[in-house]
């Protein structure tokens, strides 16, 4: 029962903290980009919290306990988007607009902002969902509610508190989660190492390939869980929104070393735990409760927190770890439920329908797209069978539809507006071609560990060529992109 009452304790002091925000939310920057006055601290939490979801807590955990240290290929991903990040941060947030569309029409025109809002709010409702079922698996490990009952409180706690103070209730308790989440993965690895047996153990319950660079998986299947990744980061319209919110240039790119730096240590720290804690669940009796099989081990983490002393964790490490759970996947579902609304309220109702709307107006009408992307999210969880199936569909959409025409925004004066449309037309019209053929075919027409491989490819062919066969933009077209001083720029033109 303790276990249920912490869960509880935890999200009344969430929710508390958004209703106490929401009274500060005066203007529409206040809600989408907290009036750009998040400091590094605040920056740094809200990064690591919305980038470490039930993607790497469920599906990524879940990789770990059955491939071993190969899965961090999917994690690696990621931390080269970042890397690679740190050279943008500073344009992204000198252009201070609001969202990636934003920037969509700035460089190329009104389709691409059209088409970029559609690939986000595909995407980005489809990440919200598996945060759903992780809070179903949760609720249903510590008090035994059916996961269908724990899915339908997630979401009513994710949309309300989303909904109340956007931006603003977002990075303020992301300082809190992120703290909780790095201490407790780290506390976890050590204890449980040595009260499981340490090397002995391992040796004797894990194949050794578990703790090889590739496991027994070869390159194209790691290139297949490292490119999502790393294309999604690249594109990642969470990131680039809180980059607008950041206090100044210099704020968004200090926040990025550490945030790559807290990723490295929690997503390695999570894939150890996994590891450690799976190779003692799964030694034990098939007849035993605790007996955690493979199919069931994305949940791998939660069991862990619950039936924390059997792998030596004191009950109050259990409980950080319960803790850290929940803040992982309620935080990541607050930022990608308030990124597609924010597109949708922005890029498509106040662009096109009603640009004169007041502060006022905006504010109601992202609340309402809130409340309704948060049911379309319910609705696609239904859809896949694993989280892991989920997140990669998710990563690819983002990854082939928007990050090749955004890096080249940035990145290649001679991207021309047709170029930039067709490349996001293209990567998101492949991803959902598949995905949809491998739903309803016998046997997948791509595997879903491979789908970034021909969507990405032929949404970069597509920019390249198309980009080459029409006339130069313009000079003002992409001039706000680029400036002297650009460490990225002056890297690229050494090479």
């Amino acid at each position: 029962m303790i276990f249920l009452w912490v869960v509880v304790g935890y999200l009344v002091v969430l929710m508390s903290i958004s209703i106490w925000k929401s009274f500060m939310v005066k203007s529409q920057e206040d809600f989408m980009v907290a009036g750009r006055k998040v400091s590094t601290a605040k920056l740094v939490g809200t990064l690591l919290c919305t980038w470490m979801g039930s993607g790497s807590l469920l599906a990524g955990a879940g990789l770990a306990a059955n491939v071993g240290l190969s899965s961090l290929w999917m994690a690696a991903g990621g931390w080269l988007g970042i890397i690679l990040v740190f050279f943008l941060a500073g344009k992204v947030r000198r252009i201070a607009e609001f969202t990636v569309p934003d920037i969509l029409e700035l460089r190329y025109n009104k389709w691409a902002r059209i088409l970029g809002s559609i690939v986000i709010v595909i995407a980005y409702t489809t990440i919200v969902g598996y945060q759903f079922r992780g809070g179903g698996f949760v609720l249903n490990l510590v008090a035994g509610i059916p996961e269908w009952q724990g899915v339908l409180l997630t979401a009513g706690f994710i949309i309300l508190f989303t909904a109340f103070a956007g931006m603003l209730s977002i990075v303020s308790v992301d300082v809190i989660n992120g703290a909780i989440i790095t201490i407790a993965v780290i506390i976890a690895v050590p204890i449980i190492y040595l009260s499981i047996g340490g090397s002995e153990h391992l040796t004797a319950t894990v194949p050794a390939s578990h703790f090889t660079v590739l496991g027994d998986e070869n390159f194209f299947w790691a290139m297949g869980i490292f490119l999502p990744t790393l294309f999604l980061l690249l594109g990642e319209s969470n990131m680039y929104q809180k980059f607008f919110s950041a206090k100044s240039e210099k704020a968004a790119k200090s926040a990025v070393v550490w945030w790559v730096i807290g990723t490295i240590i929690v997503s390695t720290a999570l894939a150890s735990v996994a590891i450690l804690a799976f190779s003692h669940f799964n030694a034990l009796p098939v007849d035993s409760e605790l007996f955690l099989a493979a199919a069931e081990a994305e949940k791998v983490i939660l069991h862990t927190a619950r039936y924390s002393t059997e792998v030596g964790l004191p009950v109050w490490a259990g409980l950080l770890l319960l803790c850290a759970s929940v803040a992982i996947i309620t935080s990541t579902g607050n930022s990608f439920l308030l990124t597609p609304s924010t597109n949708l309220t922005r890029d498509i109702y106040q662009r096109f329908i009603n640009p004169e709307a007041s502060a006022k107006k905006i504010i109601l009408i992202q609340r309402i797209m809130v409340i309704l992307l948060g049911f379309v999210a319910y609705l696609l969880l239904t859809q896949f069978e694993t989280i892991l199936a989920m997140a990669l569909a998710a990563y690819t959409m983002v990854g082939a539809g928007l990050t090749p025409a955004l890096l080249a925004a940035f990145l290649w004066k001679r991207v021309t507006m047709a170029g930039g449309v067709a490349s996001i037309a293209t990567g998101m019209g492949v991803t959902v071609i598949i995905t949809i053929l491998n739903s309803v075919l016998p046997e997948p027409l791509v595997p879903f560990t491979y789908i970034i491989l021909p969507s990405a490819a032929l949404s970069i062919i597509v920019l390249i060529v198309v980009s080459l066969a029409t006339k130069r933009d313009p000079k003002s077209k992409w001039e706000r992109f680029y400036t002297k001083d650009s460490s990225l720029e002056k890297a690229i033109e050494t090479t």
